[in-house]
């Protein structure tokens, strides 16, 4: 086999599963560890959103990406940034200051998570032909979606066993805890070193992927301005802003404190789960339900057409919200109402997910369709972060009954939103 192609199976799977996981590690699994590390809500959700900017304003350093080495170098490189940040954490863990230390390794790692994205989707495009691209879109997604149950569901139900062990000292005990999730960061930071290792031999070379030195800073710069400048002259570009920060503006505060619940003591509102039940729960069911709601999504909007659909999709996204309403107010003993309850708002989140990212292929089609597109996910980013950042203080001030009727209230602009936009009912129909 030539140095320049190499076989998809070889690098696809790989590649995509390390874009997914540093991602999960940063927006969900910190949540879940600072929880058990007594860590308040409040500073839980304040100071993980802020994490979201890397994805907020990676649109903005596309370009330097995109003109500056090769997408392989960036691939390669960024993992092993993302080992040395988990490394990072894994370290300053059992450490008296290890919150602010572990807060620092976490901005190492989104931004390097974020830039291996782009340097990701952009080589996805330039080592496949367009027939390989179709296929192997699927394989890309599972991987992805496979990355989310192991970060999300597996590490943690390992952190879990390892706190409840006698390994690392008295089982249950903060020296305990900490020594558990780092042991849990380190081998995920070995992982990320054999990744890049393996992806430098593996990646293929080809021809298009090269730094672009001809090209100079002044003519980016142009270019990219004139490409904002599109989006934002927009026909209904208030209405189209609207709806991309509104529409999860429920979901983005009730995803911060989720697991939170999930963890505290029925004495205090929550429900008194093991990190391990969190992890199957929240973090292996809650994301097969996620992902098959979202393949159902897409399959409907490509058989009936995104416009028809609209309103079935925003019910499924913003009503079994109503399960943690439920939730708080019972506190059910039965861990299988609890892991059904999950399942349920998961499965509604993916299905209804599908009309956000069919709205941001909708508006934006046209010239500049892939940076507007980055725009629209960035767009995205800061409807979950600001959002999420308050989500805390909120559950703190209230109680968790309180916070989850608030978080239904928060769903009607979602549907206000769904009312004003215009969109085509065909847009999404598979062409036979």
């Amino acid at each position: 086999m030539s140095q320049k192609k190499k076989n998809p199976w070889s690098w696809i799977p790989t590649v995509y599963f390390a874009e997914g996981m540093p991602y999960i590690v940063v927006m969900t699994v910190s949540v879940i560890m600072y929880k058990r590390l007594n860590i308040s809500n409040g500073e839980i959700a304040f100071y993980t959103s802020w994490l979201y900017l890397p994805w907020v304003i990676k649109p903005f350093w596309s370009p330097v990406v995109e003109m500056l080495k090769s997408k392989r170098w960036w691939i390669v490189t960024m993992q092993l940034f993302i080992g040395a940040g988990l490394a990072g954490v894994a370290f300053m863990l059992p450490t008296t200051f290890f919150f602010r230390a572990t807060l620092a390794f976490f901005w190492l790692l989104a931004f390097s998570s974020a830039t291996h994205d782009i340097s990701v989707d952009g080589f996805y495009m330039l080592g496949l032909s367009e027939g390989e691209q179709a296929f192997f879109v699927g394989i890309r997604n599972t991987f992805y979606r496979i990355a989310m149950v192991t970060g999300q569901g597996l590490l943690v139900i390992l952190a879990g066993y390892l706190e409840s062990s006698s390994f690392f000292g008295e089982p249950e005990s903060q020296k305990s805890i900490a020594f558990a999730w780092a042991f849990t960061f380190a081998v995920l930071a070995i992982l990320f070193v054999l990744f890049a290792i393996y992806h430098k031999f593996f990646l293929p070379h080809p021809d298009e992927d090269v730094q672009k030195a001809s090209v100079g800073i002044e003519s980016i710069l142009v270019g990219f301005k004139e490409t904002i400048r599109a989006y934002f002259v927009k026909k209904e570009i208030w209405t189209i802003l609207g709806f991309l920060l509104l529409f999860r503006l429920g979901e983005s505060q009730l995803v911060k404190m989720a697991s939170p619940f999930l963890l505290d003591a029925k004495s205090i509102g929550g429900l008194g789960l093991s990190t391990e039940q969190v992890g199957f729960a929240y973090g292996t069911i809650g994301i097969i339900a996620l992902t098959v709601g979202g393949i159902f999504g897409g399959w409907l909007a490509s058989r009936m057409g995104f416009g028809r659909l609209i309103w079935l999709f925003v019910i499924s996204m913003n009503l079994p919200n109503l399960v943690y309403v439920y939730l708080s107010y019972v506190q059910p003993s039965a861990t299988w109402i609890i892991v059904t309850s999950v399942g349920i708002e998961q499965l509604g989140y993916g299905f209804g997910f599908t009309a956000y990212t069919l709205y941001m292929l909708y508006v934006s089609a046209g010239k500049y369709q892939t940076a507007h597109f980055a725009f629209s996910t960035g767009i995205m980013a800061l409807g979950m972060m600001v959002p999420g950042m308050v989500s805390g203080w909120i559950q703190e001030t209230v109680g968790y009954q309180h916070f989850f009727v608030w978080v239904m209230l928060c769903t009607i602009p979602g549907f206000v939103m769904a009312k004003v936009i215009k969109i085509d009912k065909n847009f999404g129909v598979k062409k036979e």
